[in-house]
């Protein structure tokens, strides 16, 4: 009789497959609707309407305040980008549900080495969205508060340290908690579009004249340079391209819905404020934004002057949460294939991938203490990896429209072409002009990261070949196990390798009943492991448990309780890749040893290391 008479059971030999049991409070809704998608990873994009046209006034402003106007003819070209993006995006989207944006698009589309490139640019671009956006809200809040201006790094870390505990908590919760603080913010902004329109003249003006010294005429390259200024708006509307596996069933639908939000709202504000900046005449002035003279422009000065540019500090603090979201799913994309460590695919049970959410937060405070956290420190090297990602993503969908060829294919190519031209003019014209102020940064770091990748990649193919990995390995050693009442022998394994046989040898030699367990993330790949079983025959039981939520210490933890209630003696035999230079070990999830502490701290059986030394 088995152990298990709750579960299926064929003979001693066949793989066996169950379902993991939900715990309350999990399953698809922990996972984001489109209005909470849109509130966790859309924030940064909507709030660059604070700097974004702020960015093409500064460019203008040297050519005299009649070039000031020009802002309005500029920001149109980058509101028809911003749809042009969108709808790429759209279609990014229902390509590659599984997330990663540009570099899920280039792995399929350009090849290796042209995807290492767009993770590279991404992740330089979403740790830079954090830093940024918490500079700019602390900048902002000292503005309303000059008491704090001498302590900018210290807001911005405090911001920082909030914003990685929410998120260690559950992307999904954060998503509640951004859900009011955005909605607050595109109202305030709309207002003051709707209510400075209304008006026939500013309501109050805020801010000292600004002396700007007039340098050059308004030619093409001075309108080049303030175009990819103001493309800093763009910064933030692959987000959701690269988060899709975090919305709800339907994943597609809830994510395409999401994106075109994104690109209706932050397009109608983009144009709002330009027309009020072109026919106000609304300068540069010293100690306060662009934004804010708009708002004092529309409301005046009293409360709801103070009001709306307080929810635009926090909506603006808060934007770095897009990258929270982001980026530790595209650091989980890159474990999965090999370029990181395998430790960042790992999730837990909310589901929050907690190492990605970790590095995001170091990394960003790293940069914000380098910088003192300064916003104009952090422009030059913003926008950068963006356009890189936008350019890879576009070529790599026109790419997909010529190999493919589906209906309506010429007007989607042409579409996306015209995005890769306008993309990567921008990110040539950007890297040009601001590479003496930061943005050679860039250049050093995204080939660096590139080199990381390889090499990891090179060092996970090089273990591969030595665990056998898409080899069948011989048959286990020892003994049969028999089954008994005395004795229970359990292993988990993850893949038929030499590793797994070497277990399967110790096991036996313990004697009693022997079975290994795996868990898998899908069906497909449970009935991939238990193919690859029976081909191997080992003469051991093999069950498999499914389990969506990407976790493996809670499915073994409650098969193990359950073998333990049934009264046997249960040994766990947990096999561990022990490389041989203590640098590499890194690159090894450790799981095992975090599965034998909690096997250890919640139940009563034996747990059992088992090394598997590598020779590199």
């Amino acid at each position: 009789m088995s152990s298990l008479p709750r579960w299926k059971r064929r003979d001693s030999r066949t793989p066996v497959a169950r379902r993991l049991q939900l715990r309350h409070g999990e399953g698809d809704r922990r996972h984001l609707t489109s209005l909470q998608g849109l509130a966790a990873l859309s924030l940064d994009a909507l709030s660059s309407v604070a700097y974004g046209p702020e960015e093409i006034a500064l460019v203008l402003a040297g050519a005299g305040a009649l070039a000031v106007g020009a802002t309005l003819p500029i920001t149109l070209v980058i509101v028809g980008l911003l749809m042009v993006l969108v709808f790429s995006y759209r279609q990014v989207i229902a390509a590659h549900p599984q997330g990663g944006g540009s570099y899920g698009v280039a792995k399929e589309n350009l090849g290796e080495r042209v995807s290492m490139l767009a993770a590279a640019a991404l992740i330089v671009d979403y740790v830079l969205t954090v830093a940024v956006s918490l500079a700019a809200g602390a900048a902002s809040l000292a503005s309303a508060f000059p008491v704090l201006a001498p302590y900018l790094t210290e807001t911005c870390l405090v911001g920082l340290a909030l914003l990685t505990a929410v998120n260690l908590y559950g992307i999904s919760d954060s998503a509640r908690v951004l859900m009011l603080p955005t909605a607050l913010f595109v109202v305030c902004v709309v207002g003051v579009v709707i209510l400075g329109l209304a008006r026939s003249q500013s309501a109050a003006v805020v801010g000292a004249p600004m002396a700007v010294p007039v340098t050059e005429t308004l030619g093409v390259l001075l309108v080049l340079k303030a175009f990819s200024s103001g493309c800093s708006s763009l910064t933030g509307i692959e987000a959701i391209a690269n988060g899709v596996p975090m919305f709800r069933e339907p994943r597609t639908g809830r994510a395409r819905r999401a994106e075109l939000i994104l690109g209706l709202l932050l397009g109608s504000m983009l144009l709002g404020l330009a027309l009020l900046i072109r026919r106000d005449h609304v300068q540069p002035r010293e100690g306060v934004t662009i934004l804010s003279q708009l708002v004092a422009g529309s409301y005046g000065t009293g409360w709801a002057y103070y009001a709306t540019n307080i929810v635009v500090t926090l909506g603006l603090a808060l934007a770095a949460n897009t990258s929270f979201g982001g980026l530790p799913v595209l650091l989980s994309l890159l474990a999965r294939d090999n370029r990181l460590p395998h430790l960042f695919a790992l999730r837990t049970e909310r589901p929050v991938y907690r190492y990605g959410v970790a590095v995001v937060g170091v990394l960003a405070a790293v940069l914000l203490i380098a910088v003192g956290g300064l916003t104009h420190k952090l422009i030059p090297m913003f926008a950068i990896g963006v356009f890189i990602g936008f350019t890879i993503s576009q070529v790599g969908m026109v790419e997909r429209w010529w190999r493919l060829r589906p209906p309506r294919w010429l007007g989607n190519a042409v579409l996306n072409g015209i995005g890769a031209i306008l993309t990567c003019v921008a990110a040539l014209v950007l890297l040009v002009s601001k590479f003496r102020e930061g943005a050679w940064v860039v250049v050093i770091v995204v080939p660096l990261l590139m080199l990381l990748f390889a090499r990891i990649q090179r060092y996970y193919t090089e273990v591969g070949a030595e665990l056998g990995t898409g080899r069948t390995p011989a048959k286990p050693s020892g003994p049969a196990g028999t089954a008994g009442p005395e004795k229970l022998v359990i292993i988990p394994v993850a893949a038929v390798t030499a590793m797994t046989e070497r277990a399967l040898s110790a096991a036996l030699a313990l004697g009693g009943e022997v079975v290994a367990v795996t868990v898998c993330f899908d069906s497909a790949g449970a009935d991939r492991m238990r193919e690859q079983w029976a081909r191997w025959d080992p003469g051991v039981r093999l069950e498999t448990i499914v389990n969506p939520h990407r976790t493996v210490v809670h499915p073994v933890l409650e098969y193990v309780r359950a073998a333990d209630a049934t009264g046997r003696r249960v040994i766990v035999l947990i096999p561990l890749i022990e490389p041989r230079h203590f640098r590499y070990r890194i690159l090894h999830n450790q799981r095992g040893l975090f599965m034998a502490l909690v096997l250890r701290e919640h139940l009563d059986v034996v747990v059992a290391l088992l090394p598997f030394r590598l020779r590199m």
